[in-house]
């Protein structure tokens, strides 16, 4: 079992920032790829970014291209999302996701609790 616990979410303003984290406990980290997803209230969850366990490789969706970033710190366990630029259209739940294989999916084993992002106009 891997627990995911994600933070940093708030309120900000529309062209704002921040940067979410995800702690991870349990079996190694460095042996789960990782990914953030996001969930309005009565919509679909839906892909942000992922990235490889070594961190190598990142993918994102094209919603998020250019805006956001996904990094790890393996010898710390977290998944970080820095998220610049942001809109009134990312104001939903993100979600922290970890997998042994990485899939751009929401098909991942294990799912943080999530952490609420608003942003205001």
């Amino acid at each position: 079992q891997v627990q995911l616990v994600e933070s940093g979410g708030g309120s900000v303003q529309a062209g704002g920032s921040l940067r979410l984290s995800c702690a991870a406990s349990g079996r190694s980290f460095s042996s789960y790829a990782m990914g953030w997803f996001r969930q309005a209230p009565g919509k679909e969850r839906e892909f942000v970014a992922a990235i490889s366990r070594s961190g190598y490789n990142t993918y994102y969706a094209d919603s998020v291209k250019g805006r956001f970033t996904i990094s790890r710190d393996n010898a710390k366990n977290t998944v970080y999302l820095q998220m610049n630029s942001l809109k009134p259209e990312d104001t939903v739940v993100y979600y922290c996701a970890a997998d042994r294989i990485l899939v751009l999916t929401t098909g991942y084993d294990y799912w943080g609790q999530g952490t609420q992002v608003t942003v205001s106009s």
